[in-house]
C-alpha cells in the first residue's frame, strides 16, 4: 500500500522544529542582552561593543551546548521526512 505524505503535517512540524531550535540560541542572545543594557544604562556607558561582545560569547557559547542536540533533531526530521517519502 502507497502512503501519502501528509504535507500540512511536515510542514507543520518543519516550522515547530526551527522554533524549537533557534530558542535556545535566541533566548541566551535575548537575556545577555538585556543584562548587558541594564548596565549600560546603569553605568551610563554608551559603547555598542559592551552590548555586541557579550552576545557574540554567549550565543557561541550556546551553540556549542546545544549543537549536537540541534543537529541530531534536525538529523531526526530529515531521515523521518526521507522515509515519508520513500514509503
Amino acid at each position: 500500500m502507497h502512503r501519502r505524505m501528509d504535507v500540512g503535517r511536515w510542514t507543520t512540524e518543519a516550522l515547530e522544529l526551527s522554533l524549537l531550535l533557534s530558542a535556545p540560541v535566541l533566548v541566551t542572545s535575548l537575556v545577555v542582552g538585556v543584562v548587558a543594557g541594564v548596565l549600560q544604562a546603569i553605568t551610563q556607558v554608551q559603547d555598542q561593543t559592551l552590548g555586541f561582545v557579550p552576545k557574540l560569547l554567549s550565543v557561541a557559547l550556546a551553540l556549542a551546548v546545544t549543537g549536537a542536540w540541534m543537529a541530531s533533531e534536525l538529523g531526526r526530521f530529515t531521515r523521518n521526512v526521507f522515509e515519508a517519502l520513500g514509503s
